[in-house]
């Protein structure tokens, strides 16, 4: 039966509360299924043990109406559990047009965070049609399904609201897209990886310090890119190419990073990398990774000595836009189904391009400029963003 079917339809709403156990569902439907009803609607949720499962069914015909209150209230109390029964007419309201997917991470997500999360909805003029949770470590994540307001503002008042909050917000629209096949692509330095390469390259050519610096700068937006590049790498010019092989042996991957790909890669996702820094390493994460794509700068070596120079087309902010994009068409997928993750100055072409834009643990110009923001130490958690759920990931790891 149709929503335009049920419109003017006598309904009645069975809801069923109590201690959860093995068997509720099946009891109720069995127990309703005497008075020859239509099934409208159903939801059914179960919190640390506890059901709460509402059927909108359809009147029974005659006077059967009675009857049947009576008996799944004595179903209900045989089983101790609470019914209530509500006379009423049709189904739910339609939802209003404009439908997004709000996702809120919180380590902790408390109370008032997300009182404040629900009041920005509602004053935007959407409403909360749905909530339910995604994951409960190493953070906290929930969903809502809005509706009633477009995603482009609902998106804009809730990223101003997660800075003032302290939780991460990601606002997409809903739709069959979200299911699409889909492209991931990564900066390395800092989001991939915990470390800096070009620092950890500088440490074996005693200039650490003075490269830092430089990066330091380059990443909040002080510096041209290439300018600075080019800068450092001429500190280098000199070590041996034997330094490659240590620098791989000490990049430490982010907290998440594989549970981020294993589960990606199982879910049918394509995922690349684009980096700054060195195809050096690049290369080898990628083999090691199982990555679909990869590009990077890549150091000069001549004679076995790293001469100081790069070699090839910069890497550089706009480059990394103009990769994903290249990326994206090899795929196959929509640039709308892309996702980004960066935390510097020179990802934000790339952010801004991509269908979301990831700001991860970020410097504030480009957590401002981002679609979202994740400020948790775990790279696994931009899953949540995508709807993905803990136990997906979970059942990722073990196939």
């Amino acid at each position: 039966m149709s929503a335009s079917q049920t419109s003017d339809v006598p309904t009645l709403l069975v809801k069923i509360f109590g201690k959860d156990r093995p068997g509720i569902t099946a009891g109720l439907f069995d127990t309703l299924a005497a008075y020859s009803v239509d099934v409208v609607d159903i939801e059914q949720v179960v919190t640390r043990g506890r059901i709460v499962l509402c059927a909108l069914v359809t009147k029974p015909a005659d006077t059967g109406e009675g009857e049947l209150r009576a008996t799944v209230h004595s179903w209900a109390d045989s089983l101790k559990l609470q019914a209530e029964i509500l006379s009423g007419t049709g189904d739910n309201r339609p939802r209003g047009s404009g439908r997004s997917h709000v996702t809120v991470l919180g380590h902790p997500l408390t109370a008032e965070s997300t009182a404040a999360i629900a009041s920005r909805i509602t004053a935007t003029g959407g409403n909360i049609d749905r909530i339910f949770r995604l994951a409960k470590y190493p953070v906290t994540a929930v969903e809502f399904a809005v509706s009633g307001v477009e995603t482009g503002p609902l998106r804009t008042e809730l990223a101003t609201a997660a800075s003032h909050i302290g939780v991460d917000v990601a606002v997409v629209s809903a739709g069959l897209h979200r299911r699409a096949q889909r492209l991931v692509v990564m900066d390395v330095d800092s989001t991939l990886i915990q470390d800096e390469v070009i620092e950890l390259f500088a440490a074996h050519a005693g200039c650490e310090a003075e490269v830092a610096e430089v990066t330091e700068r380059a990443m909040r937006g002080e510096l041209d890119f290439e300018q600075s590049l080019h800068a450092r790498v001429q500190l280098l010019a000199g070590l041996d190419a034997s330094v490659v092989d240590k620098v791989r042996s000490e990049v430490r991957l982010t907290p998440g990073a594989r549970t981020l790909i294993r589960t990606l890669k199982q879910l049918g996702y394509q995922v690349g990398v684009v980096s700054g820094g060195f195809t050096q390493v690049t290369d080898d994460l990628q083999e090691r990774l199982g990555l679909d794509f990869a590009s990077a700068n890549t150091l000069e070596i001549v004679d076995g000595r790293l001469t100081g120079r790069v070699t090839g087309e910069i890497v550089d902010r706009a480059g990394k836009a103009r990769l994903l994009r290249r990326f994206a068409a090899e795929a196959g997928v929509p640039l709308s189904q892309t996702v980004a993750i960066g935390d510097g100055a020179n990802d934000l072409d790339m952010l801004n391009a991509a269908g979301l834009g990831v700001a991860f643990n970020a410097k504030p110009v480009v957590r401002e400029a981002a679609h979202t923001a994740v400020n948790v130490p775990f790279l696994d958690a931009v899953l949540y963003l995508l709807g993905i759920t803990r136990e997906e990931v979970e059942a990722a790891g073990l196939t």
